[in-house]
């Protein structure tokens, strides 16, 4: 048995009505939102950067005169620990200030937009 698309009252898929397919639409566009602002590159950036920044620091505070004369006087070391940290604290930062745009609102079945 075929489906015919002359006959509107047939579902599409066997077994499966109009109301579960949306169903099931919604809910993976749902998910796919969460997840998507979940792993904002962002997010993801920021906290590499503040945790990497943080033992960098730790490092150049620790340093002994030997590394730094080393580096020709510079505690490289803590600059580029604090850099790091600035940087990742500004990309928390542009996340908490402009997150990424909310779900739109979920469409019922008898909700169509009219025209």
């Amino acid at each position: 048995m075929t489906d015919h698309p002359e006959r509107p009252d047939r579902p599409r898929h066997p077994g499966w009505s109009e109301e579960d397919v949306q169903r099931q639409v919604t809910e993976l566009q749902e998910k796919s939102e969460t997840a998507a602002r979940l792993f904002d590159i962002r997010r993801i950036i920021g906290g590499l950067f503040v945790v990497y920044g943080v033992i960098v620091t730790i490092a150049g505070i620790t340093d002994d005169d030997a590394a730094i004369d080393k580096a020709e006087g510079v505690n490289i070391n803590l600059w580029t620990g604090l850099g790091m940290l600035l940087l990742g604290l500004f990309f928390l930062a542009w996340l908490k200030l402009r997150p990424s745009a909310p779900p739109p609102p979920p469409v019922e079945p008898g909700d169509e937009p009219s025209e």
